[in-house]
């Protein structure tokens, strides 16, 4: 447990978007967490000079960042505080796939995206492949991929190749990764984070304790997706839960005809269950399908978590109902994993209120892979500049919690 709580601020004076007093940029910054938040914050934060440790308990990518799908989206976060974020995050896709040679290291592409109506056959009837007496939509025929040939029911453009796009989110963070300790000399160690430890008079960090041992640091990034709220630092201020979804990976016989689409379906069971599975074939050659989420308990580390064996042969069912190509098809991967949510659904980004050299960078859901690039850049702007300039954080601000719960304020008395 951290040794002593925050004192409380005046809401007024804390801003995770800006600083009337910045500090001298840190000569040791500790990133708890390699996922793809962590991976991206320590590549950005190297990149400015910044001397980096990274401190990961499993492995890089161990959690949703090597279990998501890697699907990309400049403009569905319009409309919302993630819409500039978002935006800007997809950009940087573009940008670091050509630094970093991510369509031969890590998969990126541009997709067409299209949301299909998909209704089982009841049990007895032809089979619906190759002709089966299933109709799509006949406004939309021309957008349905050839090997998209289940029973469709109707098919709409969602995306295309200038709006959505795809990485394969374990080597996107592995190669961000690597770049930062090849070119920056960003260091990573194996190691179990158990607090922040701050000096109680002054709440200044003064270094991260991993497996019992104080790495001094001047600035401490908490990126632990939901395992983030075991450090009191967080759990005082605000809850990270979990949602678990499943995923498996399988490999077709040839995927030649597999062109770059990612399918979001609507998808109807021969039982009458509505689900919402995704598929998005990769060009390494294998084919991802996710979905069958639900509330589970979090495990104390990510190699505890299991796939349920029920959504996974769901999964199957769907992959082989919606092309005949994955029939058959070699199953590389079953998995699960938690992704990070906080209470309010907006991710944190910024500064822990009222602790000098404390930052936390967690809870965005569904979208993390999407918003990893944007959270390192414009994180590190806030640590190194003292301010974020390029976009106002003040959606992201942890201190948010702080200010509107009293419950809260009282662990910080």
């Amino acid at each position: 447990m951290d040794p002593t709580p925050p004192t409380p601020i005046d809401p007024s004076a804390s801003s995770s978007s800006s600083s009337s007093d910045p500090s001298p940029s840190p000569g040791h910054a500790i990133v708890c967490g390699a996922g793809v938040i962590g991976a991206c914050t320590a590549y950005f934060l190297a990149k400015k000079g910044v001397r980096v440790t990274v401190v990961e308990r499993c492995s890089v990518a161990c959690a949703a960042s090597g279990k998501a799908g890697g699907f990309l989206a400049l403009d569905w976060c319009d409309g919302s505080p993630l819409g500039k974020l978002a935006r800007a995050s997809f950009l940087m896709h573009q940008r670091l796939a050509a630094e970093l040679d991510g369509a031969h290291r890590y998969g990126y592409r541009p997709l067409d995206t299209l949301s299909l109506v998909v209704e089982e056959p009841r049990s007895g009837t032809d089979n619906h492949h190759a002709g089966g007496g299933e109709v799509v939509n006949a406004s939309t025929p021309s957008v349905l991929p050839s090997w998209t040939d289940g029973p469709v029911k109707g098919a709409t453009p969602i995306g295309n190749q200038t709006t959505t796009a795809q990485v394969h989110p374990a080597l996107f963070t592995q190669a961000v990764l690597s770049a930062a300790e090849a070119e920056f000399g960003v260091r990573v160690i194996r190691g179990e984070v158990e607090e922040l430890r701050l000096d109680p008079h002054r709440m200044k960090l003064l270094g991260v304790v991993v497996d019992k041992e104080l790495i001094p640091a001047e600035v401490a990034v908490v990126a632990l997706g939901p395992w983030s709220s075991n450090l009191s630092s967080i759990s005082d201020l605000t809850r990270i839960s979990g949602r678990k979804a499943h995923s498996i990976v399988v490999r077709p016989k040839s995927s030649q005809d597999l062109t770059p689409h990612a399918l979001l379906l609507r998808y109807k069971t021969r039982e009458g269950k509505q689900l919402a599975p995704e598929v998005y074939p990769r060009p390494t050659g294998e084919v991802y399908v996710s979905g069958m989420s639900e509330e589970a308990e979090l495990p104390a580390t990510a190699h505890q978590v299991k796939p349920r064996n029920e959504a996974v042969a769901m999964l199957r069912r769907v992959s082989e109902t919606v092309s005949s190509h994955l029939q058959g098809a070699e199953l590389e991967t079953a998995q699960a994993c938690f992704m990070p949510l906080s209470e309010d659904g907006r991710p944190l980004i910024g500064k822990l209120p009222n602790v000098e050299g404390a930052y936390v960078a967690t809870g965005h859901g569904y979208w993390g892979i999407l918003n990893g690039p944007a959270t390192g850049a414009f994180l590190s702007e806030l640590i190194v500049d003292g301010e974020c300039k390029t976009l106002d954080l003040k959606y992201f601000d942890p201190a948010r919690f702080f200010r509107n719960n009293a419950r809260r304020k009282d662990c910080f008395l």
